[in-house]
């Protein structure tokens, strides 16, 4: 009886930490505006340079991006969105001092006019 209980508390212990990890993965948007006098080769590099990052980060598991085309002109001047996805909070922890992510934000900054994050579990 004893080993039957430490069983199905063991399972049911796994289970909800399954349960916690299946909520949804942690979504990273990230939005930008260059400065004005950012060339469009400094802007494309960027571009490549962050589209990179997941064959170099381990723990990013979706990456997407694209331009802004909304015809109601409330972006407030950030043209670019990137959204990158990891399986928890401690992933996403990981990925801000990872070598490939702090070269990359050394290339981003000298171009970069505002930058807008939004991190949360997606539902």
């Amino acid at each position: 009886m004893k080993y039957l209980l430490i069983t199905l508390v063991s399972f049911l212990c796994l289970n909800f930490s399954a349960l916690a990890e299946s909520k949804g993965l942690v979504r990273h948007v990230v939005m930008f505006k260059f400065k004005d006098t950012a060339t469009t080769e400094q802007i494309q590099s960027i571009e490549k340079h962050f589209a990179s990052l997941p064959k170099k980060i381990d723990t990013i598991v979706g990456f997407e991006w694209g331009t802004n085309i909304s015809k109601e002109n409330l972006n407030e001047g950030l043209t670019h969105c990137f959204f990158v996805s990891f399986k928890n909070q401690q992933d996403l922890d990981a990925y801000g001092p990872h070598p490939a992510h702090q070269a990359f934000v050394k290339e981003l900054k000298p171009i970069l006019d505002k930058v807008v994050v939004v991190d949360y579990v997606a539902k």
